[in-house]
């Protein structure tokens, strides 16, 4: 069993309602042995009509969790993590947002290019889908070599959940040497990805990113990989993790990673 899921969400961020007590209660149901909680900050984050802000209040945040973590302590070990909305030009900002606090781990995630969701039909106005794609793979790329604050990349391709054609006509090595450079980037940073079941229960047939590049960044030598369903809900938590497991063994990976303090713990499977 994969001993916790790495990337989980509650009523802290925008887009869900799910208390905190209700996801670790399943964690704990589930035989877990860690629990992670990684709700969205995403600074300039444009409200919509949705009125969705993804501002997380670092402090309400952090004191509630310490305390679920002294109060859940004979049950499960609770790792406090944030996933934060990475954009290259506010740098400083996010820096003095994350060394606030001594966070367990850490998601470098992309929602916004050059200040549009994806998410929204808005932003693949005037494009194609494919030049829509390569904008968002290469702010990511952009956001990597300037940012440091972050543990693993998220959802690598989290573009194509949104796209007008989803993965219909989507093949990543259309957009190889984008993630060959990323993926250096990453490794010679000492970061990892993620692997992120939240598209199984989208629709997807694979979780994120595609198995391409999951081969190619174990290709170039990467080997810290977190494995997390973006769980807004309790019945997704853990979803789909043993075809995560499948899939990496598959790729050459030999073990997943853990965080705690910052620091990477390898997991055999």
């Amino acid at each position: 069993m994969i001993l916790a899921d790495c990337h989980v969400h509650s009523c802290f961020s925008s887009d869900a309602e799910t208390p905190v007590e209700q996801m670790i209660e399943t964690a704990i149901a589930q035989g877990r042995k860690y629990f992670y909680l990684t709700d969205h900050h995403d600074f300039d984050y444009p409200v919509g009509e949705d009125g969705r802000d993804f501002q997380l209040p670092r402090e309400d945040y952090t004191v509630r969790l310490e305390q679920l973590k002294n109060l859940y302590a004979d049950k499960i070990e609770l790792r406090i993590g944030v996933e934060m909305g990475l954009m290259a030009h506010i740098s400083d900002k996010i820096n003095e947002y994350v060394s606030g606090y001594p966070f367990d781990f850490i998601i470098g995630s992309s929602h916004l290019v050059h200040g549009q969701d994806p998410y929204y039909a808005e932003y693949y106005e005037g494009k194609t889908e494919k030049q829509a794609y390569e904008e968002y793979f290469l702010s990511i790329l952009e956001n990597a070599k300037a940012l440091d604050c972050f543990h693993v990349y998220g959802h690598l391709d989290y573009v194509i959940r949104y796209g007008p054609n989803k993965d219909r006509f989507y093949n990543p090595m259309d957009y190889y040497d984008v993630f060959k450079e990323l993926l250096t980037v990453l490794i010679d940073k000492g970061k990892g990805i993620e692997v992120n079941t939240g598209s199984l229960y989208k629709g997807f047939t694979y979780p994120h990113p595609h198995e391409t590049v999951l081969k190619l960044y174990r290709q170039l030598g990467g080997e810290i990989v977190t494995i997390g369903s973006d769980a807004h809900v309790p019945q997704y938590l853990g979803y789909g993790f043993d075809a995560a497991e499948a899939l990496l063994k598959r790729c050459g990976f030999h073990h997943y990673t853990l965080f705690k303090q910052g620091r990477p713990q390898q997991i055999a499977f």
